[in-house]
């Protein structure tokens, strides 16, 4: 792989409308690929405006200079919060764990509706943070009041960020796509244990991460990390234990990192409480995603390359009759449902304009 960015062109997205009035969003740590692809998209939106993108190392640079093919002119910023407080009405934040509370907690002070990126408001209970995560959390009084940023499941607390909390939580790239996976089963209330079996790209590594990990150790290979327990199984759980899960039940969770660029696809095996049939599976997951727009379901295996710079999840289900195992397989861009566009479809609902304004169809 070549020492650039892996990530692959946006489509043509709708230009924004120069007549628009939207709100101002800022992109802190808008150098790393979350942060310059949300630039990007928000760069296109026709309603919500591109304010500052900062960063620390790079700044003064254009961010078409980091990412060419983005085509953003804007040119990076020292992130000076107070004059990101004065001049915008939303901030997205795409710092690392630890790093974000500070940031955020400032900015949500300040009146902002912030969008956060880092793992530090997903989880609910400062003890469990804690455990994964360690004490740099500078914020504790926040914890339990973040909206998690998956629309499919938390739409109306999303339509109410503006009148409450002002604080999104964008889920990880692989809880996005496990939870999505696993959300029926765990509304019927049939899932015993679940072991799910996660591959991503290298970009799920991060812009820092990829440019140092030598080449012959990702070409032509494939390897588990986090086995010892990844920081996302605590996430998981938390959130299919609130979609009804027993909370006895503790999904092991294991990634690999493949030799592509971007993409994620986890393997969910699920042992259910009782015997299920396939009609049974197939009704509980189009109850709960007809109308998705941006979940499909599908009789063939999904792959990575299927939602490629897209902010869709496939999505299929398999009900194997020798071992009554359920098999859900999830594909999900993991930079974009994954992370980035999946934080301006949040916002979309937050702001009450249409869920896929300014995202590829």
């Amino acid at each position: 792989m070549a020492d650039e960015d892996p990530i692959t062109p946006a489509r043509a997205l709708t230009p924004p409308d120069p007549s628009a009035d939207g709100p101002r969003v800022a992109v802190l740590g808008a150098s790393g690929f979350a942060g310059a692809l949300a630039a990007a998209l928000l760069a296109r939106h026709p309603w919500f405006r591109l304010g500052a993108i900062t960063a620390r190392a790079e700044a003064g640079m254009a961010l078409r200079e980091l990412y060419p093919h983005h085509r953003v002119d804007d040119v990076l910023v020292e992130p000076e919060l107070d004059a990101i407080a004065a001049d915008h009405d939303v901030a997205i934040v795409g710092y690392p764990h630890g790093a974000s509370s500070e940031a955020v907690a400032a900015l949500h002070a300040r009146g902002l509706v912030v969008v956060d990126l880092s793992a530090d408001f997903r989880l609910r209970d400062p003890a469990v943070y804690r455990e994964w995560y360690g004490d740099g959390h500078v914020a504790p009084d926040l914890f339990g009041s973040a909206v998690y940023g998956l629309p499919e499941l938390h739409r109306a607390a999303l339509a109410d960020v503006r009148d409450g909390s002002r604080l999104i939580a964008g889920p990880g790239c692989f809880p996005t796509a496990a939870i999505l996976a696993l959300a029926p089963l765990a509304r019927a209330g049939v899932v015993a244990d679940v072991i799910v079996d996660a591959k991503t790209g290298v970009s799920g590594a991060g812009r820092k991460l990829q440019r140092t990990t030598h080449y012959s150790a990702v070409s032509e290979n494939v390897h588990a990390y986090g086995v010892a327990g990844h920081r996302h199984q605590p996430e998981i759980r938390q959130e299919l234990a609130a979609q009804g899960m027993d909370d006895a039940v503790e999904p092991v969770f294991v990634p690999h990192l493949t030799p592509v660029d971007q993409g994620e696809l986890v393997s969910c095996y699920v042992r259910p409480v009782r015997r299920v049939t396939a009609d049974e599976v197939d009704t509980l997951f189009a109850d709960a995603y007809d109308g998705e727009r941006f979940v499909e379901l599908t009789d063939v295996d999904p792959g990575m390359r299927d939602v490629q710079a897209t902010n869709v999840a496939r999505i299929r289900t398999h009900v194997d009759p020798r071992s009554d195992h359920v098999l859900v397989f999830a594909a999900i861009d993991n930079l974009w449902k994954g992370t980035s566009s999946q934080a301006i479809q949040s916002l979309n609902v937050a702001f009450g304009r249409d869920e896929g304004e300014g995202l590829p169809a």
